[in-house]
């Protein structure tokens, strides 16, 4: 793998929109190259036959069927309103009409 340059991390910062202290340049060199040295690592890994996944472990929701059920206390709730349009909540327009 081709050792990474001081220069090539100005331009990376640079396409990034990345304000970099020049202090800082010698350590996020060697920090870039280590990164690039893993992923090179990684890519020698064999994953025929392993599927595409999101996360290293399945993570299934678990939901119930959607029911309209009638609430004892929906006229309480109603009337705590500030303003009540029959059934509904009264509230101030948002948008322009």
């Amino acid at each position: 793998m081709a050792q990474i340059s001081s220069d090539d991390v100005r331009k990376v910062a640079q396409l990034a929109r990345l304000e970099l202290p020049e202090a800082k340049i010698a350590t996020y060199t060697s920090q870039l190259e280590r990164i690039l040295e893993y992923v090179a690592h990684l890519e020698q890994v064999d994953t025929v036959g392993v599927p595409p996944t999101t996360r290293a472990v399945e993570v299934v929701n678990v939901t119930r069927d959607d029911e309209v059920e009638e609430t004892p206390v929906r006229e309480e709730l109603i009337e705590l309103a500030p303003q009540r349009e029959g059934d509904f909540f009264r509230v101030p327009q948002i948008l322009a009409s």
